[in-house]
Formats: structure tokens, sequence, C-alpha cells
């Protein structure tokens, strides 16, 4: 089972949490990011089970539940992937300009996914990217891997892994998982 959720920062991050949890939220720029986050995973999971970090700091539950997830958020978009089959990664940007998008491509793109990029009409050229990126990043994020790994993963070869992305509404949405899973906008259960 897989369940795939998408919500405003803006809103979710105003969401009562349990003190509990709402004591462990960090302070700064983060703060409101990773309020909405625990409240999709309360919104999600109840009740909310001790949540351990990876050593990249990747959020999980303790060893005692068979469930995994993860979070990515861009702008005010975040998304949470939740799943019983195994490690999951997902990622979420938001489609927009990136001037130096040709130069990011060439330092962490494979040939395949340089060719990809080549096969998309000019005017698509940049969703291709963007969706090349958040298939990457939700590859490095299934594994519990660092951002700079991104260069080693080649997501038109997932290599024992299953992708699947889809852009909707302005934003480039992938998921990467242990066994089959079609992110079709049909899917994503929206919230506020």
């Amino acid at each position: 089972m897989y369940r795939l959720f998408l919500g405003k920062i803006s809103t979710l991050s105003l969401t009562p949490l349990p003190s509990a949890l709402a004591q462990h939220a960090p302070d700064g720029k983060r703060r409101s990011a990773w309020l909405a986050g625990r409240a999709l995973l309360c919104h999600a999971v109840s009740p909310l089970p001790d949540i351990r970090y990876g050593e990249q700091g990747k959020p999980a539950f303790d060893d005692s539940h068979s469930l995994w997830f993860n979070l990515s958020h861009s702008g005010d978009s975040i998304a949470l992937l939740l799943s019983d089959e195994g490690a999951v990664g997902c990622d979420i940007e938001a489609i927009r300009p990136r001037p130096q998008w040709p130069q990011l491509a060439n330092a962490t793109f494979t040939h395949n996914e340089h060719r990809e990029i080549e096969r998309a009409a000019e005017e698509h050229r940049l969703a291709a990217f963007w969706r090349i990126w958040t298939r990457k990043e939700a590859m490095v994020k299934q594994r519990g891997g660092s951002a700079w790994q991104i260069v080693s993963y080649d997501s038109t070869a997932p290599l024992h892994l299953h992708l699947s992305d889809v852009q909707t509404d302005g934003l480039s949405l992938a998921v990467c998982t242990p066994t089959p899973f079609d992110v079709v906008p049909q899917v994503i259960e929206r919230l506020a």
C-alpha cells in the first residue's frame, strides 16, 4: 500500500500538533515546513509512532513499525509518501525558471538523462530537467543518502527500484519505491 499526500505549508503548519511533538519543531526558516510535515504525518498515521533519524538525517518511524515515509517540500507545497512495502523516497519541485539548469544538468545528469532532455521539444526542456531532477532526488532519498550522491544515480535505470513521476499544477513530483506505484493525479490525496 502506498499513499501520497500533497498539501500547502502555509495552511498545514498552522495545524495544532500534540505538544510532545510540537516542542521538537526547529526555529527559523525550516520551522513551517517541519510543522506541515508533522501535520501530514499525524493526518496519515494515528497514533503517530516515534520518529528516529538516519545517518544523513532521513526521518523514519522506529523499527517496531512496518511503515515507511518520506517528505519533500518546494515553495509552499509539501508532499508525503507513506508505504508499508519498504523504504521510499519522494521529491517535489516547483517547475520554475532556473537560468543555470543546463550547467547543473551537465554536472549531475547521466548520458541517458541528457538524451531524455535532448528528445524534448525546446519549450519543454526545463520541465524535462525538473522531471529528471525529482526522480534522482527521490532515488537518493529512498536510500537515505546525501544530496551530494545525486550524480551517481541514473533515473533512467533505477536498478531494483521503481520510479514514477507526474507534473501537475506547476509541480514536478517523483517517487522511488521498492514495488510498482504509478503516480497519477488521481492517486494524490490533496489537503489544505
